[in-house]
């Protein structure tokens, strides 16, 4: 998090650093060999006999999400470094640019050195996982540390992007011309459908108004990754990132419309036997209907192996009886991406199967009309607009043509298959939640006066403002790089979990900024950013909540 008021910079007239590609490459060395060190010295703790050891795991737990944090960090300075090399060769690096990559790595290095906040009371230092920071010191690490991140560079910064006061983004993001396209597409339909009308959803707790999911279909939403064989667009995971950015920058609850379907439809791409995609694929594209993922059971949480909901024969047909809780959108869907137990005699993920359940959407006075279904509202601090519930099931019919793939005990690994996309996905949103805190807090900072000025032209709410637009810079470039590589067809279960843990914080980080630059009024309802704080809360729990995301990375880079 930015250390509010550091002000290391030795000449006011040295704001920008000479060779700073230069400096920032040889430090990206330095951070790397950080990383190396610390997951080898983990590694002799925690590997026995060449497998990750689950007990010694635990014991180092704190070491291991350390070791998480600071992958992180490394892998998001080089996705940074890679943007800026980008941007230069192409003649775009530009003043507002390379401050951005210039305080990032000030930041960054600094708290790599120092200490990275997992949360905001626990910080973890390289000793806490066995290396000494002494790697990091180097000329360039240095000159970074003291000077990359100080005040007057800040100041510059914001400076800046009061002149470009407007766009959607703050700097070049480094996508090609066809998904800005895209990108100032969704970002007019956002402020011309979505920004009006978000506060008073969220304040009367509404659903989303079901006209703009039809126009949202009619833009290609909902079938954006679909292949054209089944009715999509055919378009690239990095479009979906821009567009659910875009649409989170609006309202987290429309940003998260898409996800249903992306995750319904990666589902039966990825398992489904060819009748079902050519039976579900079309009218998932075009929102003939609505999905709902109905995993999460009230005692399991994060530990999907031992759900207990069960599937039992009847017939060709499945009966379902059991308990879910945390199903977004469920009432008003036609079809549930259900996960149950049909293997009795086992207790851990191999005896679960997936579900394609149909229902009948129902209405706020019947909620769920179908037999053997029965549900409640939860209420919610944030993330409304589609509603969550906890369901019932009793003796609930599912046809067994429905079974994904046709075959028993698949679920689980079919689940773990739209993991990648699921959590791409959710940093992007991420980053649209921390865009919209910046936006909201940079104009208020503006019409705010106190002590005869604005808001802005103090240095604390400037620095503040400065380090929303670096990290939201730093976490976007990291969710491209997921994105990309799974455009690519390559594993990126790794990117995408670092993508997901920095993006959510950094939107909590920026929402929290956001309120605290609004003072008593960000407390108030009537203003947004009370909104954006209480939906940026969820980012850091769903798709796997912080820590589960930073065991299962750490496992990544010991195993």
């Amino acid at each position: 998090m930015p250390h509010d008021g550091q002000d290391v910079t030795h000449r006011d007239d040295a704001v920008l650093l000479p060779d700073l590609l230069r400096l920032t490459s040889e430090a990206l060395t330095a951070a790397e060999a950080l990383r190396d060190a610390a997951t080898e010295s983990l590694r002799t703790r925690v590997v026995r006999e060449g497998r990750v050891s689950a007990t010694a795991l635990e014991r180092e737990q704190t070491a291991a999400h350390g070791l998480a944090w600071l992958a992180t960090y490394v892998e998001a300075l080089r996705q940074m470094q890679g943007w800026a090399e980008r941007l230069e060769a192409e003649g775009r690096f530009g003043e507002m640019e390379a401050l951005i990559h210039q305080i990032a790595f000030g930041e960054y290095l600094a708290q790599l050195r120092g200490g990275i906040p997992m949360s905001q009371g626990e910080i973890v230092r390289p000793g806490d996982i066995g290396v000494e920071a002494g790697v990091l010191d180097t000329a360039a690490v240095a000159e970074l540390v003291a000077r990359g991140n100080g005040n007057a560079a800040r100041m510059r910064l914001v400076q800046l992007m009061r002149d470009n006061h407007g766009r959607a983004t703050f700097g070049a993001t480094g996508l090609d011309e066809e998904l800005e396209m895209i990108r100032e597409q969704f970002r007019r339909f956002a402020d011309d459908k979505v920004v009006p009308h978000a506060h008073e959803w969220h304040l009367k707790d509404e659903l989303i108004p079901m006209p703009i999911i039809e126009e949202m279909a009619e833009l290609g939403v909902f079938g954006l990754t679909i292949p054209e064989e089944f009715g999509g667009l055919g378009m690239s995971k990095a479009s979906m990132c821009v567009v659910s950015e875009e649409l989170s920058r609006g309202y987290i609850g429309v940003g998260s419309l898409g996800t249903r379907s992306e995750i319904a439809a990666e589902l039966i791409l990825c398992g489904g036997t060819q009748a079902q995609k050519e039976h579900w694929l079309p009218k998932l594209a075009s929102a003939e209907i609505l999905p709902t993922a109905v995993f999460t059971e009230p005692n399991t949480g994060s530990d999907l192996g031992a759900l207990r909901t069960r599937a039992v024969k009847d017939g060709d047909d499945y009966l379902v009886t059991g308990n879910k809780t945390w199903i977004t959108h469920a009432s008003r869907t036609q079809v549930m991406t259900l996960m149950a137990r049909t293997d009795p005699e086992t207790t851990d993920y191999k005896g679960l199967s997936m579900f394609l359940a149909e229902k009948t959407p129902g209405d706020c006075a019947n909620p769920f009309p179908d037999a053997g279904i029965t549900g409640g509202e939860i209420e919610v601090l944030g993330y409304r607009g589609m509603k969550e519930y906890e369901l019932g099931f009793d003796g609930f019919r599912v046809k067994g043509e429905n079974l994904l793939g046709g075959v028993e005990g698949q679920g689980f690994k079919q689940l773990m298959q739209t993991f990648e996309s699921a959590r791409i996905q959710t940093a992007a949103r991420a980053i649209g939640v921390a865009q919209n805190a910046l936006e909201v807090a940079m104009q208020y900072a503006e019409d705010r006066k106190q002590f005869g000025k604005p808001l802005i032209a103090f240095p604390r709410v400037a620095a503040k403002l400065a380090m929303m637009a670096v990290e939201i810079m730093v976490a976007r470039q990291l969710t491209y790089f997921s994105a990309r590589e799974k455009d690519a067809e390559r594993r990126c279960d790794l990117e995408a979990g670092m993508a997901k843990l920095l993006g959510a914080r950094v939107a909590w980080a920026a929402a929290d900024n956001g309120l605290q630059i609004h003072g008593g009024n960000g407390f108030a309802l009537e203003y947004q950013i009370s909104r954006i704080l209480c939906d940026s809360r969820i980012l850091n729990i769903f798709e796997g909540a912080a820590e589960i995301q930073a065991q299962v990375i750490a496992r990544r880079l010991l195993g």
